[in-house]
Protein backbone atom coordinates (compact mmCIF):
# COMPACT_ATOMS: atom_id res chain seq x y z
CA UNK A 1 0.00 0.00 0.00
CA UNK A 2 1.31 3.74 -0.94
CA UNK A 3 1.75 6.22 1.42
CA UNK A 4 -0.92 7.88 -0.39
CA UNK A 5 -3.49 5.28 0.20
CA UNK A 6 -3.60 5.39 4.34
CA UNK A 7 -3.42 9.16 4.39
CA UNK A 8 -6.91 10.67 4.87
CA UNK A 9 -8.13 14.24 5.00
CA UNK A 10 -9.10 15.37 9.25
CA UNK A 11 -10.90 18.19 10.38
CA UNK A 12 -8.74 20.72 12.40
CA UNK A 13 -10.71 23.35 14.43
CA UNK A 14 -8.71 27.06 14.29
CA UNK A 15 -8.88 30.10 16.38
CA UNK A 16 -11.36 33.16 14.91
CA UNK A 17 -10.27 34.54 12.00
CA UNK A 18 -7.03 32.24 12.33
CA UNK A 19 -7.85 30.25 9.37
CA UNK A 20 -4.78 31.58 6.92
CA UNK A 21 -2.25 31.63 9.98
CA UNK A 22 -3.18 27.64 11.03
CA UNK A 23 -2.57 26.78 7.54
CA UNK A 24 1.29 28.62 6.92
CA UNK A 25 2.27 27.70 10.48
CA UNK A 26 1.10 23.61 9.60
CA UNK A 27 2.72 24.08 6.02
CA UNK A 28 5.77 25.27 7.57
CA UNK A 29 5.75 21.95 9.51
CA UNK A 30 5.37 20.17 7.02
CA UNK A 31 1.71 19.15 7.00
CA UNK A 32 -0.48 19.69 3.91
CA UNK A 33 -3.32 21.75 4.69
CA UNK A 34 -6.18 22.49 2.89
CA UNK A 35 -8.75 26.09 3.08
CA UNK A 36 -11.34 26.43 0.69
CA UNK A 37 -11.59 30.09 0.23
CA UNK A 38 -14.79 31.46 -1.37
CA UNK A 39 -15.61 34.53 -3.40
CA UNK A 40 -18.79 36.57 -2.95
CA UNK A 41 -20.34 39.57 -3.28
CA UNK A 42 -21.87 41.11 -0.32
CA UNK A 43 -22.97 44.55 0.71
CA UNK A 44 -20.97 46.60 2.87
CA UNK A 45 -21.83 49.98 4.46
CA UNK A 46 -23.77 50.82 1.29
CA UNK A 47 -21.49 49.87 -0.95
CA UNK A 48 -21.07 46.24 -2.57
CA UNK A 49 -17.79 44.46 -2.14
CA UNK A 50 -16.08 41.31 -3.16
CA UNK A 51 -14.84 39.49 -0.40
CA UNK A 52 -12.66 36.24 -0.07
CA UNK A 53 -12.90 34.00 3.01
CA UNK A 54 -12.88 30.74 4.21
CA UNK A 55 -15.88 28.41 2.86
CA UNK A 56 -16.05 27.09 6.11
CA UNK A 57 -15.14 29.62 8.92
CA UNK A 58 -12.65 28.57 11.54
CA UNK A 59 -12.04 24.37 10.29
CA UNK A 60 -9.65 23.50 7.55
CA UNK A 61 -8.48 20.15 6.28
CA UNK A 62 -5.19 18.74 7.00
CA UNK A 63 -3.59 15.76 5.07
CA UNK A 64 -2.75 12.63 7.56
CA UNK A 65 -1.65 8.88 8.44
CA UNK A 66 -2.94 7.55 11.49
CA UNK A 67 -0.18 5.55 12.14
CA UNK A 68 2.60 7.29 10.68
CA UNK A 69 2.50 11.07 11.31
CA UNK A 70 3.17 12.94 14.57
CA UNK A 71 -0.11 14.63 15.24
CA UNK A 72 1.68 16.30 18.50
CA UNK A 73 2.65 19.71 16.71
CA UNK A 74 -0.65 20.16 15.13
CA UNK A 75 -2.43 21.38 18.85
CA UNK A 76 0.60 24.26 19.63
CA UNK A 77 0.29 25.25 16.11
CA UNK A 78 -0.05 28.96 16.40
CA UNK A 79 -3.62 29.77 14.93
CA UNK A 80 -5.02 26.28 15.54
CA UNK A 81 -6.70 25.07 18.49
CA UNK A 82 -7.82 21.58 18.39
CA UNK A 83 -8.25 18.54 15.75
CA UNK A 84 -11.90 17.97 15.41
CA UNK A 85 -13.13 14.95 16.84
CA UNK A 86 -16.20 12.91 17.02
CA UNK A 87 -15.49 10.68 20.92
CA UNK A 88 -11.79 9.47 20.39
CA UNK A 89 -11.67 9.36 17.10
CA UNK A 90 -10.50 12.74 14.71
CA UNK A 91 -12.88 13.59 12.41
CA UNK A 92 -12.43 12.29 8.74
CA UNK A 93 -13.66 14.28 6.20
CA UNK A 94 -14.29 12.16 2.97
CA UNK A 95 -11.26 12.31 0.09
CA UNK A 96 -14.09 12.60 -2.73
CA UNK A 97 -15.37 15.81 -0.48
CA UNK A 98 -11.56 17.73 -0.66
CA UNK A 99 -11.46 16.67 -4.07
CA UNK A 100 -14.69 17.94 -5.08
CA UNK A 101 -14.01 21.32 -3.49
CA UNK A 102 -10.49 21.66 -5.01
CA UNK A 103 -12.23 21.15 -8.66
CA UNK A 104 -14.42 24.37 -8.63
CA UNK A 105 -11.94 26.04 -8.13
CA UNK A 106 -10.34 28.64 -10.30
CA UNK A 107 -6.71 29.78 -11.24
CA UNK A 108 -6.86 31.14 -7.91
CA UNK A 109 -7.77 28.62 -5.74
CA UNK A 110 -10.80 30.63 -4.91
CA UNK A 111 -14.20 29.29 -5.13
CA UNK A 112 -16.95 32.00 -6.51
CA UNK A 113 -20.39 31.32 -4.57
CA UNK A 114 -23.76 32.13 -6.71
CA UNK A 115 -26.19 34.46 -5.12
CA UNK A 116 -29.45 32.94 -3.61
CA UNK A 117 -31.92 31.99 -6.25
CA UNK A 118 -35.36 32.46 -5.15
CA UNK A 119 -38.12 30.53 -6.98
CA UNK A 120 -41.61 32.89 -7.90
CA UNK A 121 -43.90 32.76 -5.01
CA UNK A 122 -41.53 32.22 -2.24
CA UNK A 123 -41.80 33.39 1.28
CA UNK A 124 -38.74 35.16 1.75
CA UNK A 125 -38.16 37.86 4.83
CA UNK A 126 -35.91 41.09 4.27
CA UNK A 127 -32.79 41.27 5.77
CA UNK A 128 -31.63 45.48 5.56
CA UNK A 129 -32.81 48.16 4.73
CA UNK A 130 -35.92 50.34 5.28
CA UNK A 131 -38.12 46.94 5.00
CA UNK A 132 -35.51 45.13 7.57
CA UNK A 133 -37.68 42.23 9.22
CA UNK A 134 -41.05 41.97 6.99
CA UNK A 135 -41.65 38.97 5.26
CA UNK A 136 -42.48 39.26 2.12
CA UNK A 137 -43.28 37.22 -1.54
CA UNK A 138 -40.79 36.58 -4.25
CA UNK A 139 -41.86 38.36 -7.42
CA UNK A 140 -39.00 38.58 -9.68
CA UNK A 141 -35.48 39.53 -10.58
CA UNK A 142 -35.71 42.96 -12.36
CA UNK A 143 -31.77 43.42 -13.07
CA UNK A 144 -28.49 41.51 -11.81
CA UNK A 145 -28.85 43.28 -8.35
CA UNK A 146 -32.43 44.14 -7.92
CA UNK A 147 -35.55 41.68 -7.27
CA UNK A 148 -39.40 42.39 -7.16
CA UNK A 149 -41.12 41.22 -3.83
CA UNK A 150 -44.76 41.47 -2.74
CA UNK A 151 -45.27 43.27 0.64
CA UNK A 152 -48.10 43.73 2.59
CA UNK A 153 -48.00 47.35 3.55
CA UNK A 154 -50.74 49.58 5.44
CA UNK A 155 -53.11 45.68 4.78
CA UNK A 156 -52.54 46.37 0.76
CA UNK A 157 -50.21 44.88 -0.97
CA UNK A 158 -47.34 46.69 -2.90
CA UNK A 159 -44.67 45.70 -5.29
CA UNK A 160 -41.56 46.86 -4.00
CA UNK A 161 -37.64 46.72 -5.79
CA UNK A 162 -35.14 45.70 -3.44
CA UNK A 163 -31.26 44.80 -3.74
CA UNK A 164 -31.45 40.88 -4.25
CA UNK A 165 -28.53 40.95 -1.19
CA UNK A 166 -31.48 42.11 1.20
CA UNK A 167 -33.38 38.40 1.09
CA UNK A 168 -33.36 35.49 2.79
CA UNK A 169 -35.76 32.53 2.14
CA UNK A 170 -38.14 31.90 4.63
CA UNK A 171 -38.57 28.09 5.91
CA UNK A 172 -41.00 26.75 7.64
CA UNK A 173 -40.75 23.26 9.83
Amino acid sequence: MTEEAVKKWYLVYTKPRQEPVARTNLARQGYEAYLPLMRQTRRQRGRRRTLISPMFPRYLFVHLDRTTDNWGPIRSTLGVVSIVRFGQLPAEAPDDLVALLRSREDGEGIQTVAPAEFEVGSKVRITDGAFMGCEGVYLARSSRERVVVLLQLCGKPARTLLDADYLEAITRD
